[in-house]
């Protein structure tokens, strides 16, 4: 815990979606921040990803910190900049057959049971709702309250507010080296801070000791503008055991519309590929997946390709708090494909932690001492 009562310095490292949020949210708490990245504001997974804001259900801890961080993204849609894109389109689940249907419903309960809207969708509903879906398939669950956004230009507008609060954004400088009290750039020279935050998402583990984050490559394409092609975001039930699989490489079935009439499809999962270059048969599977489910996809021409790198921790939940070998040196990494989605409750759990104040969810199950004490993962 370190309260800060006016003039304490903050150093975060990383300026994509999640360290321009905790770098806001701890200038709005009275801290001199210092940000600093290598690249541009939101130039890694940032702007790589898919940008959805979504519920999921892997376990509780997960669900909590989705549906809170959806919640405080509801309550900034309005003062979103409209480059955000900001749409409100909702998360279609496909069921291929009657097990992934049964998986819809188990779904449906478990949202349910926790206050997140959801319905049903059988046959007959999920053609009417996506009529470029093929024929057969059993059925979906649609989330309603699931959004999409652009947000490069969301994380330039909080760190626009961070320099408001007499805060300092340095860009194009690599740090080396961090503690809690120190940062270290690739020149020599060092940056004194009360705290600093790790934000350096796939590759936190360099700057970081003890923390097993590994960088999962993925892919996208978006198409030419081809408007109401596509209607809510659509994900494959079957993405729920090829997204989180510990290991090997895997495609699912992801698309979803962006307010330019564009389609966004994905999605693919690497480990071991750190190449930013296109791997074409991985590709390839990608997008056959995708015509399997929407078979007129393959007429779309698409217009660019792209890859990425997401922060990928052991046990499938982030990393949030301090380091457990260093209580000024915080960790907000290992998100996976959900750091959009939960940037914003990310920090606020740190920046209610080091000011001492009750964080509205549990921040236990995200503290990095359960990866970091544990010896299956040293």
């Amino acid at each position: 815990m370190i309260m800060s009562s006016g003039g304490e310095r903050a150093i975060v490292v990383g300026a994509g979606i999640v360290g321009a949020a905790v770098a806001e949210a701890l200038a709005l708490d009275g801290f001199k921040v210092t940000v600093v990245d290598q690249g541009p504001i939101g130039g890694g997974a940032t702007a790589a990803g898919m940008g959805h804001v979504v519920v999921m259900d892997d376990s509780e801890p997960q669900i909590a910190l989705t549906s809170y961080s959806q919640r405080l993204w509801n309550e900034r849609a309005d003062s979103l900049p409209k480059s955000a894109e900001r749409l409100a389109c909702g998360t279609v689940w496909v069921a291929a057959d009657a097990e992934e249907m049964a998986e819809a419903q188990r779904k449906h309960a478990f949202y349910q049971a926790r206050g997140v809207s959801s319905q049903l969708l059988e046959e007959r509903s999920l053609v009417e709702s996506e009529p470029h879906l093929r024929a057969g398939l059993a059925g979906g669950l649609l989330v309603p309250g699931d959004s999409v956004v652009y947000p490069p230009p969301i994380a330039t507008a909080m760190l626009e507010t961070v320099k408001s609060h007499g805060g300092v954004v340095r860009l194009g400088e690599r740090v080396t080296n961090m503690t809690g009290k120190s940062v270290t750039l690739a020149d020599g020279s060092t940056l004194d801070a009360d705290l600093t935050v790790n934000a350096a998402g796939a590759w936190a583990s360099m700057l970081s000791t003890k923390i097993n984050v590994r960088p999962r490559k993925g892919h996208l394409v978006i198409t030419d503008r081809y408007p109401g092609f596509v209607r809510h975001q659509l994900v494959e039930l079957g993405y729920l055991k090829s997204a989180h699989a510990s290991s090997g490489d895997s495609v699912a079935f992801n698309v979803q519309p962006r307010p330019t009439g564009q389609v966004l499809i994905g999605s693919s999962r690497q480990y071991g590929d750190d190449s930013r270059e296109v791997n074409y048969a991985i590709l390839s599977q990608m997008l056959e997946r995708s015509a399997l489910y929407m078979p007129e996809i393959a007429k779309l021409n698409a217009i660019r390709v792209w890859t990425g790198f997401r922060a990928a921790a052991p046990d499938k939940l982030p990393l949030i708090g301090p380091h457990p070998d260093d209580e000024s040196l915080f960790l907000a990494t290992g998100h996976e494909g959900l750091g959009i989605t939960t940037s914003l409750g990310t920090a606020r759990l740190i920046a209610d932690y080091v000011m001492g104040r009750p964080t509205e969810i549990p921040i236990e199950p995200f503290l990095p001492k359960r990866i970091l004490q544990s010896e299956k993962y040293r």
